[in-house]
């Protein structure tokens, strides 16, 4: 997976309430230098979904930037996303890879040391970890597990797989996140704080960098 210190994940429900289309949302982090992103909807049907993604698809082309779908194998394989994040009640990261190919991007969320470990024998492209911070934005049905469990992480699966931190991640928190071992991180609220996406993702970048 080419390194991307910034996940920028395209939430449909964030993004409504914020009144900004999807997609609209989507060209907004690119333009500030996002060269990685999720789109996530988990209410809505599966037409619509894949229209989107495929739009998502298209518009990342000429940023030379890649595009994973959240928990959906088959809208990532139908609308030629570069892979999917899969959460642990979704297909096993096995049948995703077969689906989708051995160059594709298969991430795996990870809650505590226990499926970090099975991770470890999984072929995935990185291991998330969280959620590091409260979030109301994702309800993984797991307690914040704070930035100890990326130190964890980062001991467990060694230099050889990235891991990703998420939830509840802001530009104030990030180098924290950072200075404990996550390679990425994942940000899905806080891209909207300051109402100008595509500054909020190159502030990022700047802090990430």
């Amino acid at each position: 997976m080419q390194h991307s210190p910034l996940i920028a994940i395209v939430d449909v429900d964030v993004a409504t309430r914020a009144a900004w289309p999807p997609l609209d949302l989507a060209r907004a982090y690119m333009d500030g230098g996002a060269r990685l992103l999720q789109v996530r909807a988990k209410q809505v049907a599966s037409a619509p979904f894949l229209e989107l993604c495929e739009a998502v698809v298209a518009s990342a082309r000429p940023y030379d930037a890649s595009v994973i779908i959240n928990d959906r194998v088959d809208v990532a394989r139908l609308s030629g996303a570069a892979g999917v994040h899969l959460g642990q009640e979704d297909l096993p990261a096995t049948a995703a890879r077969q689906q989708l190919g051995a160059q594709s991007i298969v991430g795996l969320s990870t809650h505590t040391v226990e499926q970090i470990e099975d991770a470890r024998r999984e072929p995935i492209s990185y291991v998330a970890v969280g959620p590091i911070f409260g979030t109301a934005t994702k309800d993984t049905g797991y307690d914040a597990v704070g930035l100890e469990l990326v130190k964890q992480a980062v001991a467990r699966v060694g230099a050889g797989l990235p891991v990703v931190a998420i939830g509840g991640i802001t530009l104030e928190r990030v180098r924290l996140v950072t200075d404990a071992g996550a390679t990425s991180v994942a940000v899905i609220s806080d891209l909207l704080t300051g109402g100008s996406p595509m500054k909020r993702v190159q502030q990022y970048l700047r802090a990430l960098g």
